[in-house]
């Protein structure tokens, strides 16, 4: 499609979110790189740079930092370039990207000349060339002929003549390929894991071991042929005389299920039984030609502890092993382990009681030293320096991130393991920007779905990767995300090329463990005449606001409303008890913002909470009498009242400005038995998907006595209305939500493994709560009340069941109402899922968009 194809919006048309989302190159701009003598960032010949918004600049709130490849700080773009393009950049009208030119002035050595190019949606080319020229800045377009003075078209042309930028990457992809992803197999050591390994796990061991035994060159860098001494990226041009830092570490992504745990725990204990690893290292051909080349070329002498090394059998007999005696070598070389070994392992709390329960179950009693950063715990960095294993929370560090004197940033790690790793798929989050900042000399995502919305998700786990160039955005969406955005097909087959350059993934499909079958069915319901017409009402009034919304440009402002009361109309798909009047939630204007209107921020907190299990950022636990702020965070009232008279008057998330006359009290909860919940405590039975559900575990009971079933559901008040209806019909009923502490929690599936001999139990679940980090194989039937919008999270909960461990064959049923919201989100899973699955294969395609405003305007059936 080419810029004439385009209707453009006249200049005083405003721009809706509710558009396109793929930016396409419109211009650049010449601007000069200032104030290059106060930082430690070079610049070598013509060269890529990473532009980032600053806004917390104490000298100029529209400062715009400008980065080498290597992450490192070379200057600002001048100020009145800057006055233009943040406003537009901070709208999210625009995505910059800069190249500097091959040689400046020698007289001017304190700035330096930069391209800055501009990428907008199609529709929006006409307000952002009206904003630049109103800024006093020259715009030359990608359809004048000026345009080919770029930088960018002159790179393009140089590289023609040597490697073009997907010739680099098929060459890393056949580097790839011909190492042959060779799975050493590797034992646990026996002095600290008391279970045998699955021979999958002992591959993944010998993987994550010889990640971090790297000695090679990162992607992409080789050694400059034309600078001695030296050596260039290949797809930045950066040069410098010091030889990259290997990338030990990468993305541990085996299928949910496959004893990621117990692989990492093992990982852990190499580290303090290192000398005897030439005991339980085999699979390795012991005549095998010790090929170490580095991408430099060169290649290094065999040294000894190679003996006693067997080869692999099987499927992998014709592999390469290309540095297999490098890698025993190095689990051998006991000199290399260091004083201070500690693992800091990240987790949701959720899966606090995973570790814990795996390491008791796992490992010899005292051999791992482990604490528990959670709740009260120490300031003392050397205090933790003592320890083998430190567990703590994605949300801690987020709270931490502003503390000075916090050990987490203090502290160098050996190793960070960020565990369910898609937790910080959004960048732009707080714990996000914490775990990025942790040192660490090795890193790892472990997580079965590390891809949940779309290639998007993975540009945080390269920064936390500090996989260079990618961990710089303007280099993560010039080389990826906006080839697969704009549908070529060259993209996709990069990221490819990426994740199995720094990934492992195996799946339950390839019969690894050989677990039980799993099947997975649909249930549609018919809702009942009440329910239907109710539904028909509050989907025609939907559509009525949301149209408002859309017509007044104002779906962004009102983004939080909208998520609101498509929350309420998926409700009544599972029953009228859970869905008040939906009017008593929208603004009387229809189009207010949501953050100036208190009241109406409290009931909106009303229904989100019904979705969501959460803990305080600050106490880390089931917040009780729970405040919001005007900024939209929650607190316990006791919590943030204590945190803003000992502290600065900002908010502990956001850092925004915050006083007392900020907060407000969110409703109280209608509890079932008392009051207005009195007279729909028996609405549930009433219910036709409630209904349904009943008779699926009753005839599952009849069938077979001894099957026990988890019900899952993202809304904690369904969970509590079903207790009674299945304790009147003979189950015994356990629950397992986000309002439980760690403790509860593991003494909730503890009870439900054990089970109660003569009667079928049925265990409550929340989604969120339940989904990630436990093992519920006592049940073998899985019911999902509901749709999710991620389908990643719903296979979490899935694979609490089917995992090690499952005897029967599991059977997961998902309920959903026919004609309804239901129908259209399973059509949302299915783009997401092809997403994820092609992120990890060889295959070619556009990538389906990420659900956005287009997608909101698809699910209320507009």
């Amino acid at each position: 499609m080419s810029d004439s194809d385009v209707d453009h919006p006249s200049p005083s048309q405003p721009w809706s979110s509710s558009q396109s989302s793929e930016t396409y190159l419109l211009g650049f701009v010449i601007a000069n790189i200032v104030g290059i003598q106060y930082y430690s960032g070079a610049i070598n010949g013509r060269e890529m740079v990473g532009l980032v918004r600053e806004p917390l600049n104490p000298y100029d709130s529209n400062a715009l930092r400008v980065l080498n490849t290597r992450s490192l700080q070379v200057g600002h773009i001048e100020r009145a370039v800057a006055a233009v393009l943040s406003p537009l950049i901070d709208s999210n009208l625009i995505v910059v990207e800069g190249i500097v030119p091959n040689s400046r002035s020698a007289g001017n050595k304190f700035r330096m000349p930069c391209q800055v190019h501009v990428f907008c949606r199609f529709e929006a080319f006409g307000i952002v060339k009206d904003a630049i020229s109103d800024g006093g800045l020259v715009l030359v377009c990608s359809d004048e002929a000026e345009f080919g003075l770029s930088e960018a078209v002159v790179v393009k042309e140089e590289r023609k003549k040597n490697r073009s930028v997907d010739e680099v990457f098929r060459l890393l992809d056949e580097s790839v390929d011909g190492k042959g992803q060779d799975l050493v197999k590797l034992e646990a050591p026996r002095e600290v894991v008391k279970s045998g390994l699955f021979e999958h796990q002992k591959e993944g061991l010998g993987w994550l071991v010889r990640r971090e035994q790297l000695e090679d060159l990162p992607p992409f860098w080789k050694k400059s042929e034309e600078r001695r001494g030296g050596y260039v990226n290949e797809l930045t041009n950066y040069w410098t005389d010091s030889r990259p830092e290997p990338l030990r570490g990468g993305i541990f992504a085996d299928d949910m299920g496959l004893g990621k745990t117990l692989t990492l725990i093992a990982l852990i204990a190499l580290d303090k039984f290192c000398r005897d690893a030439k005991d339980v290292v085999n699979d390795v051909d012991e005549n095998q030609d010790d090929d170490e080349e580095h991408t430099s070329g060169k290649k290094r002498k065999g040294k000894k502890g190679g003996k006693g090394i067997n080869r692999a059998s099987g499927s992998r007999k014709k592999r390469k092993t290309a540095g297999s005696k490098k890698f025993a070598r190095a689990v051998t070389e006991a000199e290399e382990v260091p004083l201070v070994k500690a693992t800091l392992v990240v987790c949701p709390p959720s899966v606090f009681s995973s570790w814990i329960m795996q390491l008791g179950e796992h490992t010899i009693p005292g051999k791992l030293k482990v604490y528990l950063y959670y709740g009260e715990r120490t300031n003392d960095v050397d205090e933790l320096r003592k320890y083998d294993i430190v567990l703590t929370t994605y949300s801690i560090l987020a709270t931490e991130e502003s503390w000075e004197d916090s050990p987490m940033k203090k502290m160098e790690w050996w190793r960070v393991i960020l565990d369910e790793a898609h937790v910080i798929k959004n960048d732009k989050a707080q714990q996000s920007k914490a775990v990025i900042n942790l040192k660490g000399k090795r890193r790892w995502v472990v997580s079965g779905t590390p891809i949940q919305n779309g290639s998007q998700d993975l540009f945080s786990l390269m920064a936390f990767l500090r996989f260079e160039p990618f961990s710089i955005k303007g280099y993560w969406n010039s080389l990826i995300q906006r080839p697969i955005h704009q549908g070529d097909r060259q993209g996709l087959s990069r990221l490819q090329t990426l994740m199995a350059a720094i990934s492992l993934r195996r799946t339950k499909e390839k019969g690894l463990i050989g677990l039980p079958e799993k099947t997975i069915e649909t249930c549609y319901i018919e809702l009942s005449a009440e329910e239907r017409s109710l539904y028909d009402q509050m989907e025609t009034e939907v559509k009525s606001i949301v149209s408002q919304y859309i017509n007044a440009s104002n779906l962004s402002r009102n983004y939080t409303t909208m998520l609101s009361i498509i929350l309420r109309l998926r409700q009544i798909c599972i029953s009228m008890s859970l869905c008040p009047d939906l009017k008593s939630l929208l603004p009387s204007n229809n189009i207010g913002d949501v953050s100036n209107n208190p009241e109406l921020l409290q009931k909106v907190v009303a229904v989100l909470q019904d979705g969501e299990d959460f803990d305080c950022p600050i106490c880390i636990s089931p917040p009780t009498d729970i405040v919001i702020t005007r900024c939209a965070h929650i607190f316990c009232r006791a919590c943030i009242l204590k945190t803003l008279q000992s502290s600065k008057r900002s908010c502990p998330l956001c850092r925004g400005p915050l006083m007392e006359s900020d907060l407000f009290s969110a409703p109280p909860e209608a509890i079932p038995g008392s009051g207005e919940s009195e007279s729909s405590s028996s609405r549930p039975s009433q219910s036709s998907k409630v209904s349904a559900l009943m008779k699926l575990l009753v005839a599952s009971r009849e069938k077979n006595p001894s099957t026990n079933s988890v019900v899952f559901s993202q809304f904690r008040k369904m969970l509590i209305l079903l207790d009674e209806p299945l304790r009147a019909a003979g189950f015994k009923v356990l629950c397992l939500d986000g309002s439980m502490n760690v403790k509860r929690r593991g003494e909730v599936i503890r009870e439900f493994g054990e089970g109660e001999e003569g009667k079928t139990c049925v265990l409550l679940a929340s989604l969120k709560a339940s989904g990630t980090g436990i093992n519920l194989t006592a049940a073998s039937r899985v019911y999902l009340l509901e749709p999710w919008w991620n389908p990643a999270v719903e296979e979490q909960a899935m694979d609490r069941v089917h995992r090690i461990g499952q005897k029967e064959d599991v059977t997961i049923t998902r309920l959903i109402a026919r004609n309804s919201i239901e129908e259209r989100i399973l059509a949302l899973q299915d783009q997401k899922k092809t997403v994820a699955r092609e992120a990890f294969g060889k295959k070619s395609g556009r990538e389906q968009s990420q659900i956005g405003w287009n997608d909101l305007r698809k699910l209320v059936n507009l």
